[in-house]
């Protein structure tokens, strides 16, 4: 059966069918028997306690009653016109009532209700006395059935086999549902190689076709991926091998040219740099992107981090005629990370802040050198460490990044709440 159409509805058809069997034969196994049996037994139960009684007296009555009762399975009790049990043996009240004609005192009850009761009675030979048997038949169908005939025990069994199909059933078809859940979340967490294992499994049913289009379509991804990563690594390295020729071959250029070109060749030096500068970025765009950078676990001092990028860009700012100023809070905070992308992340928000922040020719600012990625970076590189860059106008005028972390305390290493690493202002 390749269909989960066709699977739903067998099943269901199975168990209900399932159901109605088990309660025919509940009906049939406890059904009533014979009761013309029962009665010619009670008769001669009665004629044989009366004479065991009148030959041997309590004893001999009371032997024959409870050999009746192990081989009959039945419970006799046979009375006297006083109400006194001949066998000297217990009764109970009800039944005691029942064979002097008053009512039995209780009602039936539910799970375990009375047994039925036959009652005779008659004189003895010389009819002096007169004796009364009552005879409780073996539970018959009121005991899976409950008082006047309501279905309790039978009910019962149907809800358990009907629950013990259903919970195979669902289990049946969630399965493949929940390995589809987990691969899922897998891939979106950047494993490209989860799969479902479908082509593992032997059903042929439309989870099953979901699971293996699943799979097909996260080994497209991961083919695509790694062809990506790959172009970029064989691009990098076509362009950054030119750049080195390009850097030996200005190097001859300055020794021969003298200082009359120098400008020029300054010029050509400041681009292949930031050529070069480009495709480190754009490779460290793609491996954030890719999540093949793990995260480190090693702590990364925020204060000395924040101060090296200040002063490398208090110099820079000084051809500008602006500076950077840095304000940090007391206190050993740090970062688990990677030391190199944090640097960047901060960096990258503070010399664009010296450029700053536009730009303004269709050249995508040749002039000054950027090209879009410095902020792609920042936002990436910050969001890989768990946090969040917030960029929004600042009332006085001007704009506002901040930058928030998850810090720990290096003096105790326990884990803080996430705050700007530092506050930073251009002027």
């Amino acid at each position: 059966m390749k269909s989960l159409f066709v699977r739903i509805f067998l099943s269901f058809w199975l168990a209900i069918a399932l159901f109605v069997v088990l309660t025919i034969l509940s009906i049939f196994l406890f059904r009533p028997q014979n009761m013309a049996g029962w009665e010619s037994l009670r008769t001669n139960a009665l004629n044989e306690s009366i004479a065991a009684y009148e030959q041997g007296g309590e004893i001999k009555a009371r032997d024959y009653m409870d050999n009746l009762e192990a081989t009959q399975h039945v419970h006799v009790h046979v009375f006297d016109e006083q109400g006194k049990e001949i066998g000297g043996r217990h009764a109970p009240l009800w039944i005691q009532n029942l064979a002097m004609g008053k009512p039995p005192g209780r009602e039936d009850g539910i799970v375990i209700p009375p047994p039925r009761v036959l009652v005779e009675s008659r004189a003895s030979a010389d009819g002096k006395h007169r004796y009364i048997i009552t005879l409780a038949l073996p539970p018959g169908p009121r005991v899976i059935f409950g008082p006047h005939g309501f279905p309790l025990r039978g009910l019962a069994i149907l809800v358990l086999s009907s629950g013990l199909v259903c919970y195979f059933l669902s289990w049946y078809l969630t399965k493949p549902i929940v390995r589809l859940r987990k691969a899922t979340r897998q891939l979106a967490a950047g494993d490209l190689t989860a799969r479902t294992g479908a082509n593992d499994s032997n059903r042929r049913d439309e989870l099953a076709g979901l699971m293996r289009d699943f799979d097909a379509m996260a080994e497209r991804l991961e083919t695509l991926m790694k062809a990506q990563s790959r172009l970029l690594n064989d691009v990098s390295h076509e362009l950054r091998s030119p750049l080195a020729r390009l850097n030996v071959a200005l190097g001859l250029a300055r020794q021969r040219s003298g200082t009359a070109n120098a400008e020029m060749l300054d010029r050509i030096e400041l681009e292949a740099s930031r050529l070069n500068e480009l495709i480190g970025r754009i490779l460290t765009l793609a491996r954030l992107e890719d999540g093949e950078q793990p995260v480190p676990q090693t702590p990364v001092p925020l204060d000395e981090l924040v101060l090296n990028v200040a002063e490398d860009a208090e110099f820079e700012a000084q051809a500008r005629h602006c500076h950077v100023r840095t304000i940090i809070p007391q206190g050993n905070w740090a970062v688990r990370g990677n030391a190199s992308l944090l640097h960047s992340a901060v960096e990258n928000v503070v010399r664009n802040a010296i450029e700053p922040f536009y730009r303004l020719d269709d050249a995508r600012g040749r002039k000054t050198g950027g090209v879009g990625l410095g902020l792609a970076i920042t936002e990436r590189a910050v969001r890989f460490h768990g946090g969040s860059v917030i960029a929004q106008n600042r009332a006085q005028g001007g704009l506002e990044i901040e930058i928030r972390l998850p810090l720990i305390s290096t003096a105790r290493l326990r884990p803080a709440e996430a705050a700007p690493v530092a506050s930073g202002q251009v002027v």
